[in-house]
């Protein structure tokens, strides 16, 4: 057989044609690929842990450039950082965005004077000292443990808090790491 008018003999259509169609499925699998890697940069999939009420650690220190201290000032003078009373969350939304369910849900809590059982995220072992203060005032930011806690919707739990984590920053910054430091 031979060509006919463009066309060559496996079929298929013109060879632009062909082409055509190679170059629009690199495209679309190119846009495509694109969607999904901008889906999880804008709805990340670690999405943390359920609260009771939602709160938003990426809108509050992140948006709003609230600090952690703030929320968990007794990280500042104790081992824990602390959950923060419904009185701090009052201090703002006594006044701000008052009609939302949610907010209104936490106003009730804080009326009828009940805690709201919040779902502990981080946590070492048992048989592990760790004071918060202690790092804090040695200059130390929450993100180095934490992470960036400010681009978190729910806080996720940092499995990089493990013994070797500590032991190399403690020789990184020139801290002891004799074993009853943390093991008392």
């Amino acid at each position: 057989m031979t060509e006919r008018a463009g066309q060559p003999e496996s079929g298929g259509g013109p060879r632009w044609y062909r082409q055509a169609v190679v170059e629009l499925g690199f495209l679309t699998a190119a846009v495509l690929a694109a969607m999904v890697l901008s889906y999880y940069y804008y709805y990340p999939s670690e999405a943390g842990v359920v609260q009771p009420l939602p709160f938003s650690h990426r809108f509050h220190a992140g948006e709003k450039k609230i600090g952690c201290l703030l929320c968990h000032a007794d990280a500042q003078d104790s081992p824990r950082a602390g959950v923060p009373p419904l009185e701090t969350c009052m201090l703002c939304h006594k006044r701000i965005i008052v009609n939302y369910p949610k907010i209104e849900q936490l106003t009730k809590y804080y009326n009828e004077n009940r805690p709201v059982a919040w779902q502990r995220v981080n946590a070492v072992p048992e048989f592990v000292y760790f004071d918060h203060s202690v790092h804090l005032h040695k200059g130390f930011d929450c993100g180095r443990c934490h992470g960036d806690v400010s681009s978190m919707d729910r806080v996720v739990p940092r499995p990089v808090i493990t013994m070797g984590f500590c032991v190399d920053c403690h020789r990184a910054e020139g801290a002891s790491h004799d074993c009853y430091m943390c093991h008392r």
